[in-house]
């Protein structure tokens, strides 16, 4: 049996420095030793030195019960089983799996190489060890359940996701722990059907309740794994709550971009009318008496005109097409002299200011940043009828790359301007539309619903952010991020009210007809001579013919067919000293900024009066 079994049999001498006195054959084998080679050596030569220290108190302890029954049958049978390395003629190590027994006067060993086992044993261990650090540093949240629902395990994620210990979960239900939204108690249901036949599922929506009251939305994959033993359901959690409020961002964005588009080219269209009503009204008012009846209902049609381009004005700073004047500015100068004008008129109003005293600069259109800031101090008045606090401060931030992306703006510095009041707040409904055109809360007659689409379009034409948050009883806050500016506060200049006049050669391009011919009286009642075109390529055909005669061009921006843009670069090449002043019923900002980053010489927003043509006319001819 000994010279046959693959197993190493071992007989040694019996003391505390056994010697080899017989090997199986199966030592060749497994060790690479023939047996001859072993016999009469220690066996402690192929045995690591460390283990040395197991065997030997098995010796004595062997030795001492020799000692005590003089090899009595009864008291010496006894044998131990001990695991332990050794190492084979070739160096490597094996680790042996020995029953030790006392045979006649000498030891038996019976030993098994385990090394393979033992290794398989590890890898299994350094497997599930990082299985295990995978589950628990898995940014998705994990669990194991029954077929009924029972939670088995959470992980760290699935902790931090719901609010509870994983020792909380365990054994526990999802309907036990109240998990699921009752809207979704029967989603629950049908997927654990559908796991109990086996079917992985997902990805199924899912309104999780938090241990705190709060709630996610959460997608759930699942799987029917075996685990050791026992068939369970693994679920995969992701929360995607911050994705839905930036999709619900985007898709406002979208709905946004979309009707500010529309209202943008009403806007266009609109203050090309008011060109029409204006220059005549200026063309009468210069030809009228002060004391003639018709004068006053001639100024009355000019404020009439006002209203109108303010109202453009809204449709355009909405549709993100409206920056004018835009310089640096004190934030703080901006909201002192705002609210003081509205706590003058608003006298139930309590005014508290907080002022970062180190505030940057912004580089905003002034008038429009007082826009914004009123309509949203008026918003507040209006929800403190009995009056109330409002609260203004201003502080520096700086927005990181995760915070701007969130808002879809430009990370860096920015200002934030904070207003709260102490009013009936909002609920959710309205906080969602707040800012779309023509939604109000107001009853029939007592708004137009532009005031906060607006302000929206303002703010984000400004690469900045507007946000509001309310409670109902609460009371609300606005905050408004601005992008600061490295640029010093400009100096504030008013100007004069003069008309200038002149005796040189205009070329006048626009494709509208009531507007050229306003804009010709005009022109001429100024002391021009006025040539006309009604499009890009009659301009450039005049200038061609009579380029000498002409000083400078007044050129409308949005023309069919030949842009403004591409006129004014195909007048730069016959003439590159050419005077031109750009027209448009858009703003300065956007296209004609990249007309006069090109060289040109000015720009005038529709609808002008005499008084402003006047006088950019002169600012180019003179310069």
């Amino acid at each position: 049996m000994t010279e046959s079994t693959s197993d190493l049999i071992a007989i040694t001498t019996f003391s505390l420095k056994p010697v080899y006195t017989y090997a199986s054959p199966s030592h060749k084998t497994i060790m690479g030793y023939d047996p001859e080679e072993l016999i009469g050596t220690s066996s402690f030569q192929v045995v690591h030195p460390h283990d040395k220290k197991k065997l030997l108190p098995l010796l004595k302890k062997y030795l001492h019960s020799k000692t005590k029954s003089f090899f009595s049958s009864t008291e010496l049978d006894i044998y131990e089983t001990i695991e332990y390395r050794v190492r084979d003629k070739s160096g490597n190590w094996h680790v042996l799996q020995s029953t030790v027994n006392i045979i006649e006067n000498e030891l038996l060993f019976v030993s098994r190489d385990i090394s393979q086992r033992i290794q398989a044993e590890e890898d299994l261990k350094r497997s599930e060890e990082r299985y295990r650090i995978l589950i628990e540093k898995s940014p998705i949240a994990i669990y194991y359940s029954n077929f009924k629902g029972k939670l088995l395990y959470g992980n760290r994620k699935a902790e931090e996701l719901i609010g509870y210990k994983s020792d909380e979960l365990t054994g526990k239900s999802f309907l036990e722990l109240k998990l699921m939204a009752p809207q979704d108690i029967g989603k629950i249901a049908k997927l654990l059907t559908l796991n109990s036949l086996g079917r992985a599922t997902g990805p199924d929506l899912f309104t999780l309740n938090r241990k705190d009251g709060s709630h996610v939305t959460v997608e759930i994959y699942t799987e029917v794994m075996t685990i050791g033993k026992e068939r369970v359901i693994v679920g995969m959690v992701q929360d995607i709550t911050e994705r839905n409020h930036l999709e619900e961002q985007l898709l406002q964005a979208q709905k946004m971009e979309s009707i500010g588009t529309l209202a943008g080219g009403i806007a266009h269209d609109f203050n090309n009318l008011l060109m029409g009503i204006q220059g005549n009204a200026d063309l009468m008012l210069l030809k009228t008496d002060p004391n003639h009846p018709h004068h006053d209902r001639l100024q009355h049609i000019e404020k009439l005109v006002h209203s109108g381009a303010d109202l453009t004005r809204q449709l355009l700073g909405f549709a993100r097409k409206g920056k004018y004047e835009v310089k640096p500015i004190n934030i703080n100068d901006l909201v002192d002299k705002t609210s003081g004008m509205f706590g003058r008129t608003k006298k139930e109003i309590t005014l508290r200011t907080r002022y970062d005293k180190a505030v940057w600069s912004v580089e905003v259109d002034q008038s429009q940043i007082e826009q914004v800031l009123l309509n949203i101090y008026i918003n507040a008045w209006q929800a403190m009828p009995e009056g109330g606090e409002l609260k203004l401060e201003t502080e520096n931030v700086i927005l990181g790359n995760d915070d701007a992306m969130a808002h879809l703006v430009e990370s860096g510095n920015f200002v934030k301007i904070s207003i709260t009041d102490a009013g009936i707040g909002m609920d959710k409904e309205t906080q969602q539309r707040i800012f779309d055109p023509f939604f109000t809360t107001k009853e029939m007659g007592r708004g137009t619903g532009l005031g906060m689409a607006t302000a929206y379009g303002i703010i984000r034409n400004h690469g900045g952010i507007i946000n509001v948050s309310s409670k109902k009883g609460k009371g609300t806050t606005f905050t408004i991020h601005l992008p600061a500016s490295e640029k010093k506060v400009a100096a504030d200049d008013t100007p004069s009210a003069e008309i200038l006049n002149g005796k040189e050669t205009i070329l006048f391009v626009d494709d509208e007809h009531m507007v050229r011919d306003v804009g010709q009286q005009i022109l001429e009642t100024l002391g021009y001579n006025v040539i006309i075109a009604s499009s890009g390529e009659e301009a450039l055909d005049t200038v061609n013919q009579d380029l000498n005669n002409i000083d400078m061009i007044i050129l409308d921006m949005i023309m069919p067919h030949m842009s403004g843009g591409e006129t004014y670069d195909r007048l730069k090449v016959i003439d590159p000293t050419i005077r031109v002043l750009l027209s448009s019923g858009y703003s300065k900002d956007g296209q004609a900024t990249e007309i006069l980053n090109r060289g040109c010489n000015g720009f005038i927003q529709k609808p002008f009066n005499t008084i402003k043509l006047s006088q950019k006319i002169r600012a180019v001819l003179d310069s």
